[in-house]
């Protein structure tokens, strides 16, 4: 048992405002009654049934007022409808004008607005054309239905492009010294067993001296690199003409072992004696 306050609410399991309002009526009408306290099952079921009253006097009023052809109840279709439901309008009229323990309802304070998050907008929405009327729904962003390219317009500047060959020289170095460092000796600069500090083991050189003595440009060791290419290549299609030779002089060779496959020899014609 709850006692029941000046402005109870039905607590927890709704929160229509209109429900909450009944249930504050009820609680008026238990008190005015002599109850001091209430059940919340109770409540609810006396809730529920002061709404159906009131939704079915509503609707058979409506019925009335449709049958006058009226669009608007008035009260005499009010009245007709309590007399349909068997409740005497005089007692209502009594009810209307009691003075002792009258209680008073509160005016139900006004509903809060649930603020609705924005939704994110992807581009501009497109409007309607004009064969399309403008109570239809709006389109949808542009990228749910439009094609758009995803990739890039490549890149033609000079300095851009030397600034991307140059970042991706100093990536393939860096991997291929970790690389080196990985599968060939390696040295260290501090006595630790730890592998952040190792350096690509050095291998001696007899003549040291002539990698300092004779220097060497980029541009001709491209060019050293591209002469030694085509003379690989030039080397390589001769082995394999001369491989094809050979193998041509195998298969003559095994064809003349061969009597059936030897060219036909045409005999002689013999000489007539005159």
């Amino acid at each position: 048992m709850a006692a029941i306050p000046s402005s109870t609410v039905e607590s927890g399991t709704t929160i229509d405002p209109r429900r909450k309002t009944l249930a504050t009526a009820v609680s008026a009408i238990l008190q005015e009654a002599g109850f001091f306290g209430f059940e919340k099952a109770a409540l609810g079921t006396l809730t529920e049934m002061l709404q159906s009253l009131l939704s079915e006097i509503g609707r058979s009023s409506k019925q009335f007022s449709e049958q006058a052809l009226r669009t608007v109840p008035v009260v005499g279709d009010v009245v007709m409808a309590l007399l349909e439901l068997g409740i005497n309008v005089t007692s209502v009229q009594a009810y209307k004008q009691r003075l002792s323990n009258r209680m008073a309802v509160s005016t139900p304070a006004q509903q809060v607005d649930m603020k609705q998050h924005s939704v994110l907008q992807v581009g501009d929405k497109k409007p309607h054309p004009f064969h399309i009327p403008d109570h239809l729904p709006p389109f949808p962003d542009t990228h749910t239905y439009c094609f758009s390219h995803s990739y890039k317009q490549p890149v033609t500047e000079y300095e851009a492009i030397r600034e991307k060959a140059a970042a991706q020289k100093k990536d393939i170095e860096r991997a291929l010294t970790k690389f080196a460092a990985k599968t060939s000796d390696t040295q260290t600069l501090f006595l630790t067993d730890d592998k952040e500090f190792m350096l690509v083991g050095v291998k001696p050189n007899p003549k040291a001296y002539l990698d300092a003595l004779m220097p060497r440009d980029q541009v001709f060791e491209e060019e050293e690199e591209r002469t030694r290419r085509k003379k690989r290549k030039a080397a390589q299609e001769e082995a394999d003409q001369q491989e094809e030779k050979d193998k041509l002089n195998d298969s003559q060779e095994g064809e003349l072992c061969n009597p059936y496959l030897r060219p036909v020899k045409m005999p002689r014609k013999p000489k007539v004696k005159k």
